[in-house]
């Protein structure tokens, strides 16, 4: 038998190779001063098909051409986030605590992030803000905001995801209409959707996740992206991302608590609409809120290679 020959570059190379699958791995997102965080999922680097098949049973219009997209490898949240957790962005009752465990990569001061304004109605719509329900009817704008807040609390840069990023997570390296497969009707143990929703959201995680580990890709609430919506598909989407220039219409992904089937597919497509903020003259009209868009939230998205500085106000909705 042969005998093994460790070498110092044997072991730098172990070493290298530790730290790199470290950089990768899910993480739970502390936050100062409360027992609340967000769980982090890491998705590999890699490529995959964005879009639909010309005969994908349900398939829009706006769901092509189908292009080959190399994703760069990020931690997106777990879960969609959560009233609990974005009223701690509303309250700012935490900014002035001391993070321990702060990291260095983004360097924010918190009071420079804008504060949103507190709706003075019940922004759930009667369908409540306990412990786990997903926070709705906020706009792109609040969403981002919430993210350039939660970077400068946490010193990593989080922000939405892009159109790209957000259909690679929900394929999980599926190539179907779902990442479960074909079959429709196995929806009722991952999502919650118009057949058994009963109207309204319900707390996060209940569901089956997907095959990478998140819940509520589908149904539950839609989730915002960064992306310009265009009717005309997205034939140069990543290539490279371009940013929201206008409130609408902005691309929205994933399907809610009223989709059907349809609407749920890794690749449907909604756009953002005017008529969210309809509802009621008496109801807030601002930056922050829509008043009639209960079925829409987001989830957060971190890079594993952190822009520079000069990026942030892209991301941010801050151009």
């Amino acid at each position: 038998m042969k005998q093994l020959i460790i070498t110092p570059l044997f072991w730098l190379l172990c070493a290298i190779g530790t730290l790199y699958s470290q950089s990768e791995s899910n993480y739970t997102q502390s936050i100062p001063g409360v027992d609340i965080g967000l769980e982090m999922v890491a998705i590999p680097s890699g490529t995959f098909e964005m879009g639909s098949a010309l005969d994908e049973e349900g398939r829009k219009s706006d769901e092509g051409p189908v292009r080959e997209i190399e994703m760069n490898g990020f931690w997106i949240s777990q879960y969609e986030i959560t009233w609990e957790q974005y009223n701690l962005f509303i309250e700012r009752a935490i900014d002035q605590l001391e993070n321990e465990h702060k990291a260095s990569d983004v360097d924010l001061d918190v009071d420079a992030v804008s504060g949103a304004t507190t709706p003075y109605v019940d922004m759930s719509l009667g369908m409540g803000r306990e412990e786990g329900f997903p926070v709705v009817n906020i706009t792109q704008k609040a969403a981002s905001t919430f993210c350039e807040w939660l970077s400068a609390l946490t010193g990593h840069f989080y922000r939405l995801p892009t159109e790209a990023e957000w259909e690679y997570a929900a394929r999980a390296g599926s190539e179907g209409p779902y990442y479960f497969g074909e079959d429709p009707s196995k929806l009722e143990d991952h999502a919650w959707f118009k057949e058994n929703s009963d109207g309204k959201y319900h707390q996060v995680g209940l569901k089956k996740p997907n095959p990478w580990g998140l819940y509520d890709i589908y149904g539950n609430v839609a989730e915002w992206t960064l992306d310009q919506y265009s009717e005309e598909g997205y034939a140069e989407a990543g290539l490279p991302f371009e940013p929201t220039v206008s409130e609408y219409p902005v691309a929205v992904r994933g399907g809610s608590f009223t989709s059907t089937p349809d609407e749920l597919r890794s690749a449907s497509r909604m756009a953002s609409d005017p008529v969210w903020k309809e509802r009621d003259p008496q109801f807030p009209r601002s930056k922050w809120w829509f008043t009639d868009a209960g079925f829409v939230g987001f989830r957060v998205v971190r890079p594993m290679e952190t822009p520079s500085p000069d990026e942030y106000s892209r991301y941010w909705g801050k151009q």
